[in-house]
């Protein structure tokens, strides 16, 4: 097995790098001639589809985090890690049916300005500066280094630090068009990141499977939760 990217690897990504490239700038020259304040830059003056929210929810919600950090979690942890995901699920569905109604009533759209209308300035004030520190200097960073681990592993590891100046420099690039341009192009990342997912799920079972010897398929793993599986798998861990 090939543990390097080849050509066709470097093909894929260039395609996909100037087709959401070319979508989102397709989408700011629309934004741009229509929309010029603070308002649609932010909020995209209520034009999003229900189908970008929720793909720009997904997306947003599933980065190196989950597919590098709670991945290797789940490693050495367990499936008990995805709880975390499973619970968040039903916290969305919870904020989605009984609160985002009543700050839409009361034209709530951030945190930051349901403390001022709740508390004071001074609230608000200490919230934000607060969050924005804390994403551009743990979140963010901590994102990009992993997506620049990973995709260094894969090239070779010579190339950690240019690759985190290019994901940063594609980020600042797609965060300028403001949200009309990163909700229509995550449409495009979370299609990408649920078929990557849903692949490298099955590749990963196939190759456990096959460690421990239940099969040579991704379905075989399951065999791990009968009889014959149990034992098969308890030989390797006494």
């Amino acid at each position: 097995m090939n543990n390097n990217l080849v050509t066709t690897d470097y093909v894929v990504f260039i395609i996909y790098f100037l087709i959401v490239s070319g979508y989102g700038y397709f989408i700011y020259r629309q934004r741009k001639k229509n929309e010029h304040d603070a308002k649609a830059f932010f909020l995209a003056e209520g034009t999003l589809t229900w189908w970008a929210i929720g793909a720009s929810l997904i997306a947003s919600n599933i980065s190196a985090e989950q597919f590098i950090g709670m991945s290797g979690e789940g490693f050495f942890l367990g499936i008990a890690v995805a709880a975390y995901e499973w619970i968040a699920a039903i916290a969305l569905i919870i904020v989605a049916v009984w609160f985002i109604p009543v700050y839409l009533k009361n034209k709530i759209y951030t945190m930051p300005q349901f403390l001022k209308t709740r508390y004071n300035e001074s609230v608000a004030l200490i919230m934000a500066i607060f969050w924005l520190f804390l994403y551009v200097f743990v979140n963010l960073t901590s994102i990009l280094y992993l997506g620049a681990v990973a995709i260094n592993g894969l090239t070779g590891g010579d190339y950690l630090h240019v690759i985190m100046i290019g994901l940063a420099v594609f980020a600042l690039i797609i965060s300028l068009g403001g949200m009309k341009v990163v909700a229509y192009t995550d449409v495009i990342q979370v299609a990408v990141l649920i078929f990557g997912g849903l692949v490298t799920t099955y590749i990963a079972l196939t190759v456990v499977g096959e460690k421990f010897g239940v099969g040579a398929n991704a379905i075989a793993w399951f065999q791990c939760f009968n009889g014959t599986g149990s034992r098969a798998f308890q030989n390797d861990h006494p």
